[in-house]
């Protein structure tokens, strides 16, 4: 998943007769608002704000958001979107499946009986956490779908043979966001801290749980001691270091405290030979807390996270505590999001597919596939000449390199094939027996599954999902169909608006993971090997080490910086991305002529200016801090700023010179393709 958004270029934009078609793009005259922008600020001295300094300034954040910006009104809109077709489609359901999706969100929306029936619906589940009598039943317990545990275990593509798949194991996560919440020092993280306590003991309250606050301080010092032992989010992008494939006995020699032979064979994998350990150092820890933290605290754990996960299909108490906590203390997110709109996300998340599918029928222009694959197509071509010309390549790199290329497999707008629900229960009065029904149908899916070869036409996110993925294992690129509408996409905007804005950092950003430094170490088949010559690898790390330096020196909020080599990836994406997308205009340029000057701005200007746009946003503090110490992508302006003073032809359209505060010399300009 690469939370980026997608608008249309390439051929697409080729097939347009004219700079812009009758109907107009969506926004501004040739598809960017330059209202927005703020022309006082020098492009060399911050691009970012030049481009939209006047937003930035006077656009509030709606109240129940972590931030604003296109990635947040696209999927308003969405939202809005389904809420009208899942409203028809359920007032008369003429499908089973039309019938679940109303009983779903019936449940969901009946908070009068939700508030009636208390803790009732939630205490079958928690007497199997009070009835565990020893840790051999607890670890049994923790495998089971609905339950938290310091590990887990799943399925996942084999990345020895990605034409099968295999059980995995990691570290799980804590009820905090990263290790670092649990770690660093300082007023603010004791502030949090303090803050979660609460929240402990505000939920155990109102469960009716005794000692409270002793609960709180045992859980917290668990958590704590997990948190130590586990990796960082910048080691755990290492995909070498985070393959381990084990046998029984090595897993047994790992962590023989969760009985890993009767663990899988409860789970109905026991099938599997082997197990793919992520985290390896932090398994074998939590194996030795299973063993020395004492059973009544792991149960006071269990109760704990089950409440807490589950707090929104509890009564309003519930659900506002746990608002109170994530949503206010950790993302300074004033209001608690309306109830429907919170409906959505959950038959997106238990029925999406469902979902889906009426939502294809409705809102997906068989046109648009089309229209999307010959940009592919374009920008496929534009890296085939970014890759033959990298003069860093050596042949046998570059051979290889393309090659993978050539194997590239797009899908575009929604599955061929669709998850089928007919064994999913679901009841019209209770949502938390809903998502437990989910929880284990999700994994009974990934069952069914797992003897059989790895379907290459399964989807990770939902047609009516706005964002995008690279799969390395399978080298596909996934694009949902709700992304391919505006702000995203647009045929009627100026040419240079949809190379930079789908071209660079959808489409061209998404391939790019191909080759980041992560991607960069999966073969044309999706295996994890190592296909680079020394030589060239070697090249390509002085490339991606100055890259990380450069975002390490970026400090977004007083005394957080961006952590280079946790967003690395992404800025590679970013920047090769552009590079590549920069290339695919020229080459259009080239067919059509040199573009008129529009407003005052040449072709060249409007993409550089579009680019920026497409990373419109902001956030609140407290989410750009969590976004900061956990997420893989940087902060939107720097996804802006820290990538165009990295490209040449940037400086030329805006005559940046030594001395604008964006400005590197040549020398220290970090070039991917």
């Amino acid at each position: 998943m690469r939370f980026r958004h997608l608008l249309l270029t390439g051929a697409l934009a080729a097939a347009i007769p004219s700079i812009l078609l009758a109907a107009g793009p969506r926004y501004g005259t040739w598809g960017v608002e330059t209202k927005d922008m703020n022309k006082n600020v020098k492009p060399g001295d911050g691009f970012f704000e030049y481009a939209e300094g006047t937003w930035l300034k006077n656009y509030q954040i709606p109240a129940d958001k972590t931030g604003a910006g296109y990635n947040y009104e696209l999927p308003d809109e969405i939202e809005q979107q389904v809420k009208k077709m899942v409203e028809a489609e359920t007032a008369k359901p003429g499908s089973p499946i039309a019938q679940k999706i109303g009983n779903a969100y019936a449940a969901w929306m009946d908070e009068k009986g939700i508030e009636a029936r208390g803790l009732d619906p939630a205490k079958p589940y928690l007497a199997k956490i009070d009835a565990v009598a020893n840790r051999a039943e607890l670890v049994k317990l923790m495998a089971q779908p609905s339950y938290a545990a310091p590990i887990y275990l799943g399925i996942s593509t084999d990345q020895d043979d990605p034409t099968r798949y295999t059980a995995v194991a990691g570290q799980a996560r804590l009820g905090l966001p990263t290790r670092d919440y649990y770690l660093l020092t300082g007023e603010k993280y004791d502030k949090i801290r303090k803050a979660y306590r609460q929240y402990i003991i505000d939920l155990s309250t109102l469960a009716g749980l005794p000692d409270a606050a002793g609960r709180a301080d045992r859980i917290i010092a668990l958590e704590t001691r997990l948190a130590k032992d586990q990796w960082t989010p910048e080691r755990r992008r290492d995909p070498v270091a985070t393959h381990n494939p084990m046998t029984r006995a090595q897993l047994m020699k790992l962590a023989p405290q969760f009985n890993w032979a009767e663990t899988l064979q409860s789970m109905g994998l026991g099938a599997a030979k082997k197990v793919d350990v992520a985290e390896t150092t932090a398994v074998a820890a939590a194996g030795k807390r299973i063993a020395d933290v004492p059973l009544s605290t792991w149960k006071e754990y269990l109760t704990f996270r089950f409440l807490s996960d589950h707090a929104d299909k509890l009564p309003k108490a519930f659900d506002d505590a746990r608002f109170g906590f994530y949503g206010r203390t950790l993302n300074d997110v004033p209001e608690q999001r309306a109830r429907w709109k919170r409906g959505m996300e959950l038959l997106d998340e238990s029925l999406g597919e469902a979902v889906g599918q009426l939502y294809v029928a409705q809102y997906w222009p068989a046109n648009t596939s089309r229209m999307a694959d010959e940009l592919v197509a374009d920008m496929r071509e534009a890296y085939r000449e970014k890759i033959s010309g990298a003069s860093w390549m050596d042949a046998t790199t570059r051979a290889k390199a393309l090659e993978k290329l050539g194997t590239f497999d797009p899908r575009i707008g929604h599955p061929k094939k669709w998850i089928d629900y007919s064994s999913l229960q679901i009841s019209r009065t209770d949502p938390l027996a809903n998502e437990i029904a989910t929880e284990n149908f999700l994994w009974q899916l990934q069952l069914k599954r797992f003897p059989n070869p790895v379907d290459r036409g399964l989807w990770e996110m939902t047609p009516q999902t706005v964002n995008a993925y690279y799969d390395p294992t399978l080298n596909q690129i996934t694009v949902p169909a709700a992304i391919l509408q505006p702000p995203f996409f647009d045929a009627n905007a100026d040419p240079a608006v949809n190379y930079a804005e789908t071209g660079a950092t959808t489409i061209g950003h998404e391939m790019g993971h191909g080759f980041d430094d992560q991607g960069r170490q999966y073969d044309a088949k999706g295996r994890l090997r190592d296909w680079w010559t020394p030589a060239t690898a070697a090249k390509y790390k002085v490339k991606a080490d100055r890259l990380a330096a450069q975002f390490d020196q970026y400090e977004p909020i007083p005394g957080v910086h961006i952590k280079g080599r946790l967003t690395l990836g992404e800025n590679l994406a970013d920047l090769g991305g552009l590079e590549t997308a920069y290339a695919a205009y020229r080459r259009y340029v080239a067919r059509h002529g040199e573009p008129p000057i529009i407003d005052g701005y040449t072709g060249d200007q409007r993409f550089f200016i579009a680019y920026a746009q497409a990373w419109q946003g902001k956030r609140r503090e407290g989410a750009l801090r969590q976004q900061l110490l956990s997420n893989p992508h940087s902060p939107d302006q720097y996804r802006v700023d820290g990538i165009v003073r990295n490209f040449d032809p940037w400086y030329k359209a805006f005559n940046v010179q030594p001395g604008d505060k964006l400005y590197l010399p040549p020398e220290e300009r970090v070039h991917v393709w």
